[in-house]
């Protein structure tokens, strides 16, 4: 199979699967919320918010270091593999065993402090599970990783509705969530016996060369956690659990989205890092140009469209009582529409190797991000949280680009940006003139929004006829 066809089927399961896993993990978040209530989906959002900062830690870069290592030519795959998974173990070990003793230094209310360290075991078989994802990414094998993720998120959604039932609360849902990634775990292990050998391995050379590839990513990776989820802890520890769980009900929806251009961009990440080590420049900016050009075509929708849909989104997900859920999805869908637009230049910066020139950047905005949540937060509460998060992200992208430009000249062409953004304007308008109709035919008119998005989208040569037959030929 060629390489562009194995791309277009790479990234058709993973749009398939997706689609399928988002169902499944929303219909469980949908069980959770009516379940929880504000307060106990508070309560769920702290726990698992606690967790990422250690969860991040034993990350230390890994997965990314993982595909760009393997991707080497003439690289001993099964060597590297199994001293990364090695040193994964030893790190998930270390920094998610420390998170059920750090947490009962925190004012936070007894079953918080139960569930983070029952949820800490789901976390450590995430931590596994990514060192896998790395070789799938390296081998285009992403399907397997996406069989993975729809059983887990079939045994999540099945047994959070059994603990519901059955009454269990908080804690069990805390518990279903270990056994949906410990079967995401065991899958991934046994699809990837027929590409690598993974072994417990301890040679220093080889754990000296990766924590050199990967500090600088696991100081970016640490950095932008900072930025990403401090706002939710300090909501946690100044505001009541009730604007937590709106907070994170909304924030829920948008990790949900941000899942999309990670896929794409982690499929894509071997190839540009291949064509840029050999050289191959043209190349590689036409395969950036494409991503940014496929990122907008989503993207762009994404965020106006929601501005007209987002309450009854939120309702629709999260039930009757997350309604103000709905105003912090408009703020945060902006958010999420810069992680769509800058998702190829961020990864674009680790395939030409320059990590260590952003930290800088991550820092700036790591450091100033606190500081804004910690005046915004007390004052305007959740929507406080959201802008700021609005403009750490916008931050951080724009030091992408101003770095992919720096060093490889590369900017997009805006052409199809701006063609998916008067598709998205007339989208928009329609979207306005339909609002009565939106609480009671939500479905239906996310779908004729759809229609008319993409049909103004032909009508001005967003996409072309070429593309459609290029991508069912695929």
């Amino acid at each position: 199979m060629k390489l562009s066809a194995k791309v277009a089927y790479n990234t058709i399961i993973q749009v398939a699967s997706k689609f399928i896993a988002t169902g499944l993990g929303l219909a469980a978040v949908a069980v959770m919320t009516r379940y929880l209530g504000a307060a106990g989906f508070g309560q769920y959002t702290t726990i698992i918010t606690f967790l990422s900062f250690f969860a991040i830690m034993a990350d230390m870069g890994l997965t990314l270091v993982t595909a760009q290592m393997i991707s080497r030519p003439g690289v001993n795959q099964d060597k590297i593999v199994g001293n990364i998974f090695s040193l994964r173990l030893v790190s998930a070990v270390m920094f998610l065993g420390l998170a059920p003793l750090t947490v009962f230094f925190f004012p936070y209310d007894p079953i918080i402090k139960i569930g983070v360290a029952v949820a800490a075991l789901s976390f450590f078989f995430i931590a596994l599970n990514q060192v896998f994802v790395g070789v799938f990414q390296k081998n285009l094998r992403m399907d397997k990783v996406s069989i993975a993720e729809v059983a887990g998120r079939t045994v999540l959604l099945a047994g959070v509705i059994a603990a519901v039932r059955l009454d269990y609360g908080l804690i069990g849902i805390m518990a279903v969530t270990v056994i949906a990634s410990m079967v995401n775990f065991l899958l991934l292990y046994s699809f990837s016996v027929k590409l690598v050998r993974v072994k417990l391995s301890f040679n220093k050379g080889v754990w000296k060369e990766i924590a050199q590839k990967s500090w600088p990513l696991a100081l970016t990776i640490a950095l932008n956690l900072v930025y990403l989820k401090t706002d939710t802890l300090i909501l946690s520890l100044i505001r009541p659990q009730e604007e937590v769980g709106i907070y994170g009900a909304a924030y829920k929806v948008i990790d949900v989205l941000i899942t999309v251009p990670f896929m794409f961009a982690g499929l894509i990440l071997p190839i540009i890092a291949a064509e840029w080590a050999k050289k191959n420049i043209e190349s590689f900016k036409n395969i950036m140009q494409k991503s940014f050009d496929a990122m907008a075509i989503v993207a762009l929708p994404l965020v106006i469209g929601a501005q007209f849909t987002a309450k009854p989104i939120m309702v629709f997900v999260a039930g009757q009582n997350f309604g103000a859920s709905g105003p912090v999805l408009q703020v945060l869908i902006i958010a999420a529409g810069i992680i769509f637009l800058g998702s190829a230049f961020t990864h674009g910066i680790i395939a030409v190797n320059k990590q260590k020139k952003i930290i800088g950047a991550y820092l700036f905005v790591g450091v100033t991000a606190v500081a804004g949540y910690l005046v915004f937060i007390p004052k305007y509460s959740y929507f406080g949280a959201a802008w700021v998060t609005i403009y750490s992200e916008l931050a951080v992208v724009s030091a992408s680009v101003y770095l992919i430009w720096k060093y490889t000249k590369f900017l997009p062409n805006l052409k199809i940006f701006f063609k998916s953004l008067l598709a998205s304007a007339v989208m928009g308008v329609w979207l306005y003139s339909a609002q009565a109709d939106r609480q009671a035919n939500l479905f239906l008119v996310l779908a004729e929004a759809t229609i008319i998005y993409f049909g103004m989208l032909y009508a001005v040569k967003g996409i072309s006829k070429r593309d459609l037959m290029d991508l069912m030929n695929k």
